[in-house]
Formats: C-alpha cells, structure tokens, sequence
C-alpha cells in the first residue's frame, strides 16, 4: 500500500492507459519489479552467514545489511509516491529500476562489509522510489473491473516472493556460481533490471496525477534524521559498548520525530501537502492499528535473521538447507492468506486474534523444539511449529492493514495505507535491531555458563587422554577464557588474544601425539559449546518475540470492532482510492 498522490485525490483521476495487446507487457513490467523488491528482503535471509564469513562482516555490519535496506525504503516510500504523480511515474519508476539494478550490482561486487551496507541502503532508498509506482500504474492502466484480477496476481506475487526467497538465497549459495559465493543473490537481479528498463522504455505508459501533491522534502529530511538517530544507536551500541553519547543521539532522535509532527501540522494548516497527516492520529482505529502494526513487525522479520545464524552459525547447516527449513513457513504463510480472504469478512476483527494466537503457540512450540534438541535439531522436527507460525502470520498479516483502514474516512485512506506501509518497514527495520542486538548480547553474557556447564566432562576427557589434573586444569581454564573471549567479540572472524596463547599441555613439543588428542577433544568440546550458545540465545529472543506477538494480541482488543459486511463495504468502495493488499 501507498500514498497514491495526497491520499485525499483518487488515483482514478487520470488514465494513461496503453495499447490493449501493450497493456499486460506494462503490468508484467512493474509486476516483476516488485517481485525484485519483495525478494530481496526475503532472499538476504539466509545468506547472513556466507557473507558473515565472505567479508568478515561484524554483527552489526550483518544488522545493517538487513535494517538498513528496510530502513531506506521506509523514509523514503510516500515521498516516491508524491515523485511519479508529479514528475511522471514511468520517469521515476525507471530512475528507481536503474537505480536498484546498479545498487545491485554494487551490492554483489562489494569488497567490504561497509561497501555492502552503502549498497543496500542505496537499494532500499530505489525500491521505494519504484515501488509506489507499481501501484500507481495498476490504478492508471487498468479499468475497476480488471482491477481484481491484477491485484490478484499481485498477491501471488507477494507470497512467491516470501516462499522463493530463501530457497532460492540457499540454493545459488550452494551451487557457489563461478567462485562467486553469496554474490549471485544480488547479481542475478542485474540482467532481470536492464530487461525491465529496456521493456519499460517501449511499452510502459506515462501518467500523471492531476492534482498531485508537493513533496514535502523538509519533512522526508527530519523523519530520516530522527530514524538514523534511533536506530543507528541500537545497531552500534552493543559494538561500542553503550557509551553515553548513544543515548543522547536516540533523545536527539526522539527530539527530532516530536520537530516532524509539529512540522507536519504547520505543512497541512498552511495548505501545502504534508508527508504524514497528523489529523489521522486523532482516528483511535489508525493509532492503535499503527502501534500493532509496527510491533508485529518488529517480532515477525527478525526471526528469519536469528533462525538463518541459529542454524547456520550455531548447527553448521548449509544456506540451502536453512532454506529448505524455512519452506513450511512459507506454505502455511501461504495457506493462512488464503484462508483469511473468506474468513475476514464473516469474522471481522476477531480473525486478528485467531492469527496471532496461533503465531504465539506456534513459536511457542518453535522454542520448545530449540530446548529439546537445540545441539542435534533436525529440520522436520521444526516443521509442525514453522507451519503453525506461518499460519498464524497468513491468517493475521492480510486483513490487518484493512482493518486497521476500515475506520478511517475514505478521503483519508490513501494518505493512511501510505502510513501504515511505511510503519511495516520502521518496524523490521527497528526490530532487527533490537531482537538483533539481543541475541548477539545473549550469545557473549551465556558463554560462560554455557562452558561452566561442561567442565566436568571435559575434566574428564583430558584426564583419560593421561594428562595430570593442575595441566587440565590449565587447559580448561585457558579454554574458556578463549571461548569467553570469543563470543564477546564485536567481529566474529577476530582471534581474542586467549585464542593464539600456546595450546601444548606441558612437556615441550616432544608430545606432539597427545597434544594433537587434546586439541581434538578441545575442538569436539568448542563445537558443542557453541551450538549450545547458540541455541539458548535463539530460545531467549523467541521468548521476546512472543512477548511481542502477545502485546499485539491484547492491543487487537483496543481496535474498533469491525463487522464482516462493513469490511467487504470497504474493500469495495476503496479500490480507486487505496490499494488494499
């Protein structure tokens, strides 16, 4: 969903509708486009780990890679909306496709992990000048009659973009392209954008709207500045050690969000087109379906970057194999929007509830599974929790934007959907980063207990291997030290100075067959430990997440109750106003 022009105009006003037997090349132009865009959030999922090691990326590097496209994309969506109705939008969609495809390129180029992030940001800041547009032209090409069915297939293409994502992020990772490792995720969009500018050249039609409102560039600036300032303090904090100055930025932050709205109340009372308007906020429908959107989302994306290090990082999987894990997901995501299309209308509200109470069984179940084989987890044992989880988000992630929509005057509604889309992304943006760092915290405060734990074995293993009580001692010791120092590491590639200390027990280098044993029962221990870590870290941040889900639960009961038949009333009048989707 986007802003279509000031929300208040219906796209409907103008039609730049192109040849008959050109109009289906023109959809399936901007069909693919958003195709690209929706994969690329999904697809980067399960490749955390290849580049993790690729580029020796940092743990917040990897929380950029992810935030910061979202991120980009979310402060800059409405405004490339208010782009293509006023300087055309097939201009503004090509600038936005040119644009993605040389990010792209870049991304998959990229020498180092700043480079990386620099790309995506560049990516995400393209998608959202191109994606708005995709709206647009269905709007402008295609008659309300037809709308449905386009819409339809708009919708397909969502959810293939969720299930086809990370198997196929997993699957060129594994096939290892010419060399090229993670890079082809990124590559493969290249020849796929230079054929849709050369496509959308000859057969995209130009439209415009007729009363298109002004970019509110000022107010892009504070709410991009503000965000920055939020996030960029949860990402790097833990790298930096939380240093005072982190704080004031997130108040500078909060300061600048309190500048945005003033401004944007002073933009709408002079007449000029605001960005946000701040009179949506006064409709307890909006609010209150604006906070639930924005935690959902904040539970739901950062699950797939914690799943995609938890089985790869921790259990050793490969890419493909933590993307064929991901598939049930998928499918019962799939099964749950399709089910939801017939019970929305009869259930209304209560369909919510439905949705995330099976999403909090259903990862409650997940963190049982991660308790009871977290070490030796195999990828069916996760497959009844996946596909009730992914049930439950089908069944809660459609009807929530219309819902939330169904109370809001009509005139309103566009510049509301616009809102509404833009919150999704702060929120994965700002839920990687907080369910991120969590779980990169968890993994250095438990590795103590986690080695603490063994010690007895271990003990036991070096004494059988005839080394003499104070020498094992000594080695578990300088073990754990290493281990310690290892998981607190803010680059996961570093070697803590505890790690390069001699590793021999005493006797000199005559016993090089004992300490070759005892090197090998020290490596047999570190992998255990750190599957173990890595699985009670992934258990603590599914908790949170439920807490998450269970907050979105309860604030469901503040929303407006909304009758079936005024939800398909809705539906029906808002179509040349608002996308529903």
């Amino acid at each position: 969903m986007v802003d279509l022009g000031k929300g208040e105009v219906p796209a409907r006003a103008v039609h730049a509708k192109p040849a008959g037997r050109h109009s289906w090349i023109a959809l399936a132009i901007v069909l693919t486009a958003a195709f690209m865009q929706l994969i690329d959030v999904s697809i980067v999922n399960v490749a955390v780990a290849a580049i993790q090691n690729g580029l020796g990326a940092s743990y917040s590097q990897i929380q950029w890679v992810l935030a910061g496209y979202t991120l980009a994309f979310a402060v800059l969506l409405m405004a490339g909306g208010r782009l293509g109705d006023r300087a055309g939008r097939k201009r503004i969609f090509l600038v936005g496709m040119i644009t993605f495809t040389a990010a792209s390129l870049l991304c998959g180029a990229a020498g180092s992990a700043e480079l990386l992030v620099v790309a995506r940001l560049l990516q995400g800041l393209a998608a959202a000048l191109m994606y708005p547009q995709v709206y647009s032209v269905i709007q402008a090409t295609v008659p309300p009659e037809r709308r449905g069915v386009v819409l339809g297939i708009l919708g397909g293409i969502i959810g293939l973009a969720a299930i086809t994502g990370p198997l196929v992020g997993g699957l060129l990772i594994q096939a290892d392209l010419f060399g090229w490792g993670w890079r082809p995720i990124f590559l493969v969009n290249v020849p796929v954008g230079i054929l849709a500018v050369l496509l959308a050249l000859r057969y995209l039609p130009e439209s415009r709207a007729e009363n298109p409102g002004t970019v509110d560039l000022p107010g892009v600036f504070l709410v991009t500045a503000s965000l920055a300032l939020i996030v960029y303090p949860l990402v790097q904090g833990r790298e930096l050690d939380w240093p005072k100055w982190l704080f004031a930025l997130m108040g500078a932050g909060v300061a600048l969000l309190l500048l945005f709205a003033v401004y944007e109340q002073y933009r709408a009372r002079s007449g000029s087109s605001p960005l946000v308007r701040m009179s949506l906020f006064r409709n307890r429908s909006f609010t209150g379906g604006l906070v639930v959107v924005i935690l959902f989302y904040g539970a739901f994306l950062p699950f797939f970057l914690v799943f995609s290090l938890y089985v790869q990082a921790g259990l050793g999987y490969t890419a493909l194999q933590a993307g064929l894990a991901l598939v049930p997901y998928a499918l019962g995501s799939a099964v749950g929007s399709g089910t939801s299309i017939a019970l929305a209308p009869r259930l209304g509200r209560p369909i919510l509830h439905l949705g995330l109470a099976l999403l909090i069984l259903g990862t409650g179940a997940t963190i049982w599974v991660v308790h009871r084989w977290g070490t030796d987890l195999h990828t069916l044992q996760l497959l009844p929790s996946l596909v009730l989880s992914g049930i439950g988000f089908g069944l809660t992630v459609t009807p929530l934007v219309t819902l939330v929509l169904a109370k809001v005057p009509l005139d309103q509604a566009g510049a509301a959907s616009g809102a509404l889309t833009t919150a999704q992304q702060i929120g994965s943006a700002v839920g990687i980063a907080v369910l991120g760092t969590f779980f990169f915290g968890l993994l250095g405060s438990h590795a103590d207990s986690v080695t603490a734990a063994q010690v007895p074995q271990l003990k036991r293993e070096l004494v059988v291997l005839k080394l003499d009580e104070p020498a094992a001692d000594r080695m578990i010791q300088q073990y754990r030290a290493c281990f310690h120092d290892r998981a607190n590491e803010k680059d996961p590639a570093a070697v803590p100075a505890s790690c390069q200390a001699e590793s021999n027990p005493p006797g000199g280098s005559s016993q090089i067959q004992l300490a070759a044993k005892v090197a090998d029962v020290l490596q047999a221990e570190a992998t255990r430990d750190l599957r173990t870590d890595f699985a009670e870290a992934a258990e603590r941040t599914l908790f949170l997440q439920v807490g998450l889900f269970v907050a979105c639960f309860l604030l469901v009961f503040a929303l407006p109750r909304v009758r079936g038949h005024e939800l398909s009333e809705f539906e029906e009048r808002s179509h040349d106003t608002v996308i529903i989707g």
